[in-house]
């Protein structure tokens, strides 16, 4: 495996040179084989992918770098940058894209403000178990190559093993890169770094744009990323995925969901939970996940306009009409999956029968999850009587039940059953990575060993595998009421 170093292309100010931290006895604790097989890598040795992953041996070619950019952090502007992480390089995947190749957890660098740039096994853990079940989910995601334990212990909520993360990504290139990269040429009136800086991303990500003139470009690029922003939000929608810190600085000019640091999932259906220690206000919340993604938007045609126009006043107004797109961007993404949920194109009529679903299931507490899960049984013929309560169950009011029932029925009768049995098998998981699944497996891994994890990392690779509805009952559950109403989630950092 050779690496490359596209990036390091671009101005100086845009990254630091930074040398990974190394580390007294690193041991291979989790390997992503098939991950590392799409890149063309060699899978050598145990003690060479150790000392690979850790930092203690640099990949061929590799020149690593900590990324500069800015993040709005629950809508306030800093400048940050990889305060723990550092990026490799980049591999060539078997399709000839570029993947980068990046440490998080490697220790200090020029952006660490005062952290120890240092990560627990359990976050590293967690990253790369929620990655690739949303890898699985089929939900455009940066993926885990590789975790390896350095020997050394660090404080966080008490005394916990150090570990390094591998994360590849279509790239790092973050909103927040824009943003600062429009910063640093304002305070030079210079906008050739922010132009560069487009250019690479455009080449990079989007080469079908190149042909067009710089202005119509930078509103292309916007339009874009807006429509993968609004597909990304819409679907974690359908499976009930909460970020949790949508930052600026988390948002992935590619598309990929990247960063997951306290995100969780929702159990029982209701829009305003928030699992985050730190989102008092509930800035992040799963209802609130689209209108601050169009927010982070409206941040990054900001970083965009001179690029727009000379004229900043005309600028802002095509940014403006630009922006103004991406509620009916997302409606298009998330209405299509919602109806699909329950097996039906998006007509208005469907829409609205969907929509009543949801208005029932938030009265009723019911699970989320499950209650499409349980709905695609149905459409498949299936008697889940003696598998487990029924979620429609705890709808008291029967006639609104069967109503629902009755019209979804003649729904599906009126369109065409192949056809919707594979919109709700490919639109419902029968499991996602339950909270109290993941936290017990990371306590245990802790503790035990990595035997519940390995479990439960096989088991998030099929959650589309109808086959295995009654063999895979344990990992559908959710959490008690209890459990759920006390759990937090944290950064890690």
């Amino acid at each position: 495996m050779k690496l490359v170093n596209t990036y390091q292309n671009l101005p100086e100010q845009l990254y630091r040179q930074t040398l990974p931290t190394t580390v007294k006895n690193p041991n291979l604790l989790v390997f992503n084989n098939k991950l590392a097989k799409s890149l063309n890598m060699d899978v050598c040795n145990e003690e060479t992918l150790a000392n690979w992953f850790s930092g203690n041996t640099l990949i061929d070619g590799s020149e690593p770098i900590a990324q500069a950019y800015a993040g709005h952090q629950f809508g306030q502007l800093n400048i940050l940058g990889d305060g723990r992480a550092v990026l490799l390089g980049e591999a060539k995947n078997q399709a000839g894209e570029l993947i980068d190749v990046q440490l998080k957890g490697s220790g200090i660098t020029p952006f660490s403000r005062s952290g120890d740039g240092k990560a627990s096994m359990s976050a590293m853990l967690r990253e790369y178990l929620i990655s690739e079940a949303m890898h699985a989910l089929k939900i455009p995601t940066t993926r885990s190559l590789a975790v390896v334990t350095t020997g050394e212990n660090i404080i966080r909520q008490g005394l916990e093993q150090q570990a390094i993360l591998t994360r590849t990504a279509a790239s790092h290139i973050r909103v927040g890169t824009f943003v600062y990269a429009q910063l640093q040429a304002s305070q030079i009136n210079d906008d050739n770094l922010l132009q560069l800086l487009f250019d690479y991303s455009i080449n990079r990500h989007y080469p079908h744009l190149k042909s067009l003139n710089t202005p119509d470009k930078a509103l292309a690029l916007l339009e874009v990323v807006m429509d993968k922003q609004a597909q990304l939000i819409a679907h974690w929608h359908r499976v009930g995925f909460i970020h949790g810190v949508l930052n600026t600085d988390n948002v992935a000019i590619s598309g990929e969901g990247i960063d997951y640091g306290p995100c969780a999932f929702m159990d029982t259906y209701n829009p305003q939970t928030v699992y985050s220690s730190i989102d008092y206000q509930g800035r992040y919340a799963f209802k609130n996940q689209m209108p601050i993604t169009w927010w982070n938007m409206a941040r990054f045609a900001e970083s965009l306009l001179p690029l727009i126009d000379n004229d900043e006043k005309k600028a802002i107004e095509l940014a403006t009409n630009t922006i103004n797109t991406f509620d009916e961007k997302y409606k298009k993404h998330w209405y299509g999956m919602l109806c699909a949920k329950i097996g039906l194109n998006n007509t208005d009529k469907n829409l609205a029968l969907a929509k009543a679903l949801l208005e029932l299931m938030q009265t009723y507490e019911l699970d989320y999850t499950n209650s499409f899960k349980q709905l695609t049984l149905m459409a498949m013929g299936v008697d889940f009587s003696d598998i487990e309560t029924s979620e429609f169950n705890k709808i008291t009011d029967t006639e609104a039940l069967n109503t629902w029932m009755n019209d979804w029925k003649q729904a599906q009768k009126n369109g065409n059953k192949t056809n919707a049995l594979t919109l709700m098998q490919t639109h419902n998981p029968l499991f996602i990575p339950r909270n109290h699944l993941v936290e017990n497996t990371l306590q245990q891994a802790n503790s035990e060993g990595l035997t519940e994890f390995k479990a439960l990392l096989k088991t998030l690779k099929t959650p589309y595998d109808w086959r295995l509805y009654k063999k895979t009952t344990r990992f559908q559950q959710p959490a008690t009421q209890e459990w759920n109403a006390q759990f937090k989630t944290f950064c890690g950092t």
